[in-house]
């Protein structure tokens, strides 16, 4: 059964790393207390040091994790979750590939057409972990520490706002690939309404955080959704699945202008001559390029 991140998902992969690769101090903090803290508790007083190999790992982590999320939804229709494509023509370089994607040809080289979604995985460590006598004790939640992990770091936010937007004006190319930025934390207030407005303008197709309980004790930062719906938690892999169908049901397209009035109601009037919906849309968005 495919589930979504979890407690256990954190404890999978400190595990996981520990007996593969990597040592405690690659993971963990160390205290002037000689304990081994995944962040610093809010209590703590004493030296702090930089921890920056943990990155890599966790970010290869919560990739291969996004991938087998999604792996399911896309085998059922034929396609494949691919992990690290390149695509030239929508920017995205072997220097900066799309984190995951659901594509018709399982290849890391992707022509446009055959990328059908791009999710941007932007997942850290949420609770905060020590590591004691070879076992891994939960010590609280994402408020119990002074990090701020996943969707709740304001650079995250713009790095992935930041992607979105060098994939979108690469070329009309990305017009019709829906992107998803996957997080597993809410988002901080004062990105409501941006990426409500991201949402509504077309730029992304959704903030999702797929982790049903990130706060131990729920409280009013536990938003299940913004009022716009840019950002949405999901509760269940079902709910999750439910929304990637609502993704796939129908073919959308992103188009961004800045015309005079006076051009618009031109471009307007001239498109609504055409006789079928579809026909007046496709003149529109043929003369708003043009």
């Amino acid at each position: 059964m495919t589930e979504l991140w979890s407690k256990a998902k954190e404890r999978e992969f400190f595990f996981e790393a520990l007996k593969n690769f990597a040592e405690p101090e690659q993971l963990f903090y160390v205290g002037d207390d000689n304990r081994y803290y995944a962040y610093w508790p809010k209590s703590y007083k004493g030296e702090k040091g930089t921890l920056q190999s943990r990155n890599a790992l966790i970010g290869q982590f919560t990739e291969k994790f996004s991938v087998n999320l999604l792996q399911g939804f896309a085998k059922s229709n034929g396609f494949f979750a691919v992990q690290g494509i390149i695509c030239e023509e929508i920017g995205l370089t072997s220097r900066s590939p799309a984190d995951v994607a659901i594509c018709r040809v399982k290849k890391r080289k992707q022509m446009p057409e055959d990328i059908l979604a791009i999710f941007e995985v932007k997942m850290s460590i949420v609770w905060n972990w020590e590591w004691q006598n070879d076992q891994l004790i939960c010590l609280g939640d994402y408020k119990s520490h002074q990090g701020n992990p996943g969707l709740l770091r304001s650079d995250s936010m713009l790095k992935a706002i930041g992607k979105s937007i060098n994939i979108r004006v690469s070329g009309y190319e990305s017009a019709k690939i829906p992107i998803i930025v996957l997080g597993n934390t809410p988002i901080t207030s004062s990105y409501y309404k941006k990426v409500d407005h991201l949402y509504q303008a077309g730029i992304v197709q959704g903030f999702w955080s797929v982790n049903p309980s990130p706060i131990d004790i729920d409280d009013d930062d536990n938003i299940k959704c913004t009022a716009g719906k840019g950002f949405i938690r999901f509760d269940s892999y079902n709910e999750f699945t439910e929304n990637l169908i609502k993704l796939f049901e129908q073919e959308r397209e992103f188009f961004s202008s800045m015309k005079t009035r006076e051009e618009l109601g031109m471009i307007i009037e001239i498109a609504n001559q055409e006789s079928t919906y579809k026909e007046k849309a496709e003149k529109f968005l043929a003369l708003i390029r043009a």
